[in-house]
C-alpha cells in the first residue's frame, strides 16, 4: 500500500516515541497487526518496556517544566503548524484509518478532518485560556480566578477513532502547557505511528521540548496499569468500555488523580408520529451502520410511536436492502468490517441472546464468507424488534445491530424508555412538534451528555463538549470549555490596601 510508505512506516516499527526520537527496544514482544479488510499483515510494532515507559515519562515531566514558560499564543502556533502537516497527509491518513481499522475511506478521511478541526480549534483557544475576577466584600482587595496547566497528561485512546481522540485531548492539552503521552490501543497502533512521523518535523522545527507529544505502545501490565497508578501524571484521559473505565477511575481516584472518562454508549432515537420520515431514515440507518456500529455514538435503540411502527420497519427493511457491504477502501460500499474475529463472535452471541430472549431478528444476522470478505469480520447489519427491559438491549454490543422499541402514550413515556438504561451518551428525536422538541430537551427530557432534535446520535462537531453521564463517564472532550479539565483552577486574593481586614467581618487583633 503506498499510503503507508507515505506515512514512513515499516515492517517493524518501534513502539516508543518522545516526540523527536524513537527508543530501540526489540526484546518486549511484538504486536502483528492484520488489516479486518483483507485479513492481511500489514505490519508490527515492538512493545514498549518498563524501561521505555520510565524514561517516557520522566522526559515528559522535565518537558513539561519548559513547555509551560511558552506564551500560550506561541504554543498554538506549534499546533497550526501541526493542522498544515495534518492536513498534507490527509489522504494517507485517512487510508491508513480505513485499511487498519476497517471503516468506510470517507469516515477515515473525515476523521483526519476531525483533527485538522480540532487543531484549529485549539489555536483560537490559545488565546481565550480565560479566568473571572470577582468582587472582594473587603475594601482595597481584588479577587480573580487564573488557570495553571496540570503538567503529565496520559491519554488513552480506543480502536473506533484511533487518531481524532488523540487529537481532541492532545491539541487541546498542549496549548494549556501539557506534556501529552498518548496510548493507543493495540489493534490499531499504526495510526499513532504514523501520526508521531507527521508531526515531528513541526516539532523539530519550532524546538518544542523533546516529550511534549509522547507516544507509548506496549502492554497493560507494562504501560496501562502503570499509567494509571503513575502520581506523575495528574490527568489520565480514557476512552473504551464500561468495564474498564470503572477500573481507571477507581484507581487513579485512590492516588487523587483527575480522569476524563468516555465510555460506553447505549443511544436511542425517538420517532414520533410527528416526525419526519425523509429525514429520520437516513439519519438511523447511518447512526446504526456507520463505522459497522462501531462508535459510541451509534443509534442501538430506535423507539417508534405505535401509529408510525410498521411504516418505519418497511421504510428500514427497504433501505438496509440497500446497503453495500465490502472493502471500505471502496467509496462505493456503506460499510466495511468489524475490528476481528472476537468482535464478530459479540456480534452473533448478542443476536442469539436477544433471539432466546424473546426478540426477532427481522433483517441482516450473517457473517459473511467468500471473494472479498477473506478476513472473516464482515457482517450484515441487523434489524431486531425487541423490548427496552431485555438485558441485551440494556448493553452495548460494539456491532451494527438496532433494536425496534415499539411505544405508546405521548413524547414523556417515550423519554422514559429512552432514560432507562445505565449509559447516557448521545440521544435524539425526530419530530416537527415544538412542544416535543423542547419537551425532550428540558430538564425533564434526555439525561445524555448529547441531546439532538432531526439529527441522529452520531457525528458530534469539534466545537460542542463531547461525552456524557451515568456509566459514560461524564468527561467532556473536545470543544468549549473542555479546555479547563486539562488545567488547574487556581482563586486569588489581592490586598493593594494599608489594612487587613478579614472575611465575614472577623475581629483578630494583635
Amino acid at each position: 500500500m503506498k499510503f503507508l510508505e507515505q506515512l514512513g512506516l515499516k515492517q517493524q516499527n518501534a513502539g516508543a516515541s518522545s516526540g523527536l526520537k524513537w527508543y530501540d527496544t526489540t526484546n518486549a514482544g511484538e504486536f502483528h497487526i492484520a488489516s479486518p479488510v483483507t485479513g492481511e499483515a500489514i505490519g508490527s510494532v515492538y512493545k514498549a518496556s518498563a524501561g521505555d515507559y520510565d524514561r517516557i515519562v520522566d522526559q515528559a515531566g522535565a518537558a513539561f517544566k519548559e513547555w509551560r514558560k511558552v506564551p500560550a499564543p506561541l504554543r498554538g502556533e506549534v499546533v497550526r503548524q501541526i493542522g498544515m502537516a495534518l492536513r498534507e497527509k490527509k489522504a494517507a491518513l485517512g487510508s491508513l484509518v480505513s485499511y487498519e481499522m476497517g471503516k468506510s475511506l470517507q469516515e477515515g478521511l473525515g476523521e483526519v478532518q476531525e483533527m485538522i478541526d480540532i487543531c484549529d480549534f485549539a489555536v483560537g483557544q490559545s488565546r481565550q485560556l480565560y479566568g473571572l475576577s470577582m468582587h472582594s466584600e473587603r475594601p482595597n482587595h481584588r479577587m480573580y480566578e487564573q488557570y495553571h496547566p496540570l503538567g503529565v497528561v496520559s491519554i488513552i485512546t480506543a480502536f473506533n477513532f484511533p487518531v481524532a481522540v488523540w487529537a481532541w485531548n492532545a491539541m487541546i492539552s498542549a496549548v494549556c502547557g501539557n506534556a501529552n503521552i498518548w496510548k493507543p490501543s493495540p489493534k490499531v497502533p499504526l495510526t499513532a505511528i504514523a501520526c508521531q512521523h507527521i508531526i515531528k518535523d513541526v516539532l523539530k522545527d519550532n524546538d518544542v521540548p523533546e516529550g511534549v507529544f509522547s507516544l507509548i505502545i506496549g502492554d497493560n501490565d507494562v504501560v496501562g496499569e502503570r499509567m494509571l497508578n503513575d502520581k506523575r501524571i495528574p490527568l489520565v484521559s480514557f476512552t473504551g468500555s464500561i468495564r474498564v473505565g470503572r477500573h481507571v477511575g477507581e484507581v487513579v481516584a485512590r492516588r487523587f488523580g483527575k480522569t476524563i472518562l468516555e465510555l460506553g454508549g447505549n443511544n436511542a432515537i425517538i420517532l414520533t408520529p410527528n416526525a419526519d420520515l425523509k429525514l429520520a431514515i437516513p439519519a438511523v440507518v447511518f447512526g446504526a451502520v456507520g463505522t459497522a456500529g462501531q462508535r459510541c455514538t451509534t443509534t442501538r435503540r430506535l423507539i417508534v410511536h405505535e401509529d408510525i411502527f410498521d411504516k418505519v420497519r418497511e421504510s428500514l427493511l427497504n433501505a438496509y436492502k440497500t446497503i453495500r457491504i465490502g472493502t471500505p477502501l471502496d467509496e462505493d460500499n456503506h460499510v466495511g468490517p468489524l475490528i476481528d474475529t472476537h468482535a464478530v463472535a459479540q456480534y452473533k452471541k448478542a443476536l442469539e441472546t436477544a433471539a432466546e430472549s424473546g426478540g426477532e431478528v427481522i433483517c441482516g444476522g450473517e457473517v459473511l464468507s467468500g471473494k472479498g470478505y477473506e478476513s472473516g469480520c464482515y457482517v450484515t447489519p441487523a434489524l431486531v424488534e425487541a423490548s427496552n427491559d431485555m438485558d441485551i438491549v440494556q448493553a452495548e454490543t460494539f456491532a451494527p445491530i438496532l433494536y425496534l422499541l415499539k411505544y405508546r402514550g405521548d413524547v414523556e413515556d417515550a423519554i422514559d424508555v429512552q432514560n432507562a438504561v445505565a449509559q447516557g451518551l448521545s440521544s435524539a428525536i425526530f419530530t416537527t412538534h415544538i412542544g416535543e422538541a423542547e419537551a425532550f430537551l428540558s430538564s425533564q427530557g434526555s439525561d445524555c451528555g448529547i441531546a439532538n432534535v432531526n439529527i441522529g446520535t452520531s457525528g458530534a462537531e469539534i466545537g460542542g463538549a463531547f461525552g456524557g453521564e451515568k456509566e459514560t463517564g461524564g468527561g467532556r472532550e473536545s470543544g468549549s470549555d473542555a479546555w479547563k479539565a486539562y488545567m488547574r483552577r487556581q482563586t486569588n486574593t489581592i490586598n493593594y490596601g494599608k489594612d487587613l481586614p478579614l472575611a465575614q467581618g472577623i475581629k483578630f487583633d494583635i
